[in-house]
């Protein structure tokens, strides 16, 4: 490991947090990457950092510290360094395995593609982690914020934001959309207008598993009532669709112990309620209009039932299926609707990149807003803890911004990290704050 990144050396008394068997070895002095940010990331870094210094001092006294070791990205880097995002901090980060930043600026129609994916798909960081849950005194939108509690896990490197695309009128992409109109649509009615835009969006096996996967653990570890799968897979059939498919398959292939999907749920408790219901009776409860449907569509829902029963009707049935985690989906534009009129029957909420970062947004706005909002971009071995929101330029060197994202990022971390002494302090600490009304204009 290097003794110094982008020219600054590692703080006197840190040391690295490494990872083996599996999992992060985090020492008492660990030395952790942080990028301010742009825009009011000065001011809100400035106020975040001595929050975690004196939760971490006032839970542990001397035996436990951070030693921070700034790094660069955005405006800064590129100031000093003439870097939107400098191979140092690539490695810094890389290196020393959790890390923190604040906003950074993103140009929108040209320009530096995000550093934020930039970070995301060069470290894998595959899942974008969003808690959003209350904090007594928030102004609030909504008549009663406090039934919301989720956490949503976003695939973090495919999707639309995989950044595969051609501009309107290229060559390249005139030779796209004749190769699709000619060969792939040849035969049907679809086309391709001359005049687009044409971007590609990938979905895989790989990426929709690992995050599935990643949803269900952090269930199954905190204890949560349900994951549910967002998407648009009544058009996007084989991207969307297959999201859900696969992250269904995920589920009770690799942890059949501990979920039953909502079918299952209604075949195990129709059976519950009448020992005596016969197959076909069944079925017709869990798909009405059976009696209209084709007979290969019957068949199928029969075999679907007839499978559920012989494979976890004794695991699962006698109500023991109340127990395991729901996993079920919802339409993404229904999600929308769900989150405001019936937020507490949502849990984790497990979706594809795109659909995350609308639905991130939306359910913030219900607690207080992006100002408020904390968020982790995960993978194996590393993690970014960052704020969601932008720079926000002109409100720069006021100190006026809420630090609440940032903070509350911080909280995330040092969960992250087994220090979830000093977590719950800044939690407590934040929420009395805000109760006494010691808050930032957006407040």
């Amino acid at each position: 490991m290097p003794s110094s990144y982008n020219g600054i050396p590692l703080p006197a008394g840190g040391s690295p947090i490494t990872y083996s068997g599996g999992k992060l070895q985090v020492p008492d002095n660990p030395i952790i990457p942080y990028i301010e940010g742009d825009g009011t990331g000065r001011d809100i870094w400035a106020a975040s950092v001595r929050v975690f210094d004196g939760a971490v001092q006032k839970a542990y006294g001397s035996k436990r510290k951070i030693h921070w070791l700034e790094v660069f990205a955005g405006e800064k880097a590129f100031t000093k360094f003439g870097d939107w995002l400098p191979q140092p901090t690539v490695d810094a980060i890389r290196d020393l395995h959790v890390s923190i930043k604040g906003p950074l600026t993103t140009p929108v129609g040209g320009g530096i593609r995000s550093l934020n994916v930039a970070l995301r798909q060069i470290l894998d960081l595959y899942g974008c982690i969003r808690p959003v849950k209350y904090y007594q005194g928030v102004p609030s939108p909504v008549k009663h914020p406090e039934q919301l509690n989720v956490v949503i896990f976003r695939e973090n490197t495919e999707d639309v934001y995989i950044g595969i695309e051609w501009k309107q009128g290229t060559a390249e992409v005139k030779k796209l959309i004749s190769f699709l109109n000619n060969e792939m649509l040849a035969g049907t009615k679809k086309r391709i207008r001359e005049d687009s835009g044409v971007g590609i969006k990938p979905i895989s096996i790989f990426g929709t598993k690992r995050l599935v996967r990643m949803a269900v653990q952090h269930a199954i570890k905190h204890k949560r009532r349900s994951v549910t799968l967002v998407h648009k897979g009544n058009i996007q059939k084989f991207t969307e669709g297959a999201f859900r498919e696969w992250g269904y398959e995920l589920a009770c292939q690799e942890f059949r112990d501990d979920v039953v999907t909502e079918r299952e749920s209604w075949i195990l408790d129709n059976k519950d309620k009448n020992p005596a219901l016969s197959l076909e009776q069944n079925a017709a409860m869990v798909e009405p209009g059976m009696e209209f449907a084709q007979e290969s569509f019957r068949q199928e829902v029969y075999a679907e039932v007839k499978g559920v029963l012989d494979t976890i009707g004794k695991s699962h049935g006698n109500g023991a299926w109340k127990k395991r985690i729901m996993v079920n989906d919802r339409i993404a534009d229904s999600i929308f609707q769900q989150v405001i009129i019936r937020p507490a029957e949502y849990d984790i909420l497990a979706t594809p990149n795109l659909n995350g970062d609308y639905i991130s947004d939306a359910c913030a706005a219900q607690v207080g807003g992006l100002g408020i909002a904390p968020g982790a971009n995960v993978g194996d071995q590393h993690a970014i803890f960052e704020a969601t929101h932008g720079t926000a330029p002109k409100y720069a060197d006021k100190d006026v911004i809420n630090p609440g994202s940032v903070i509350l990022s911080g909280v995330m971390m040092l969960d992250h990290l087994g220090w979830s002494e000093a977590a719950r302090l800044i939690e407590s600490s934040l929420e009395k704050t805000i109760a006494q009304k010691m808050v930032t204009y957006d407040f």
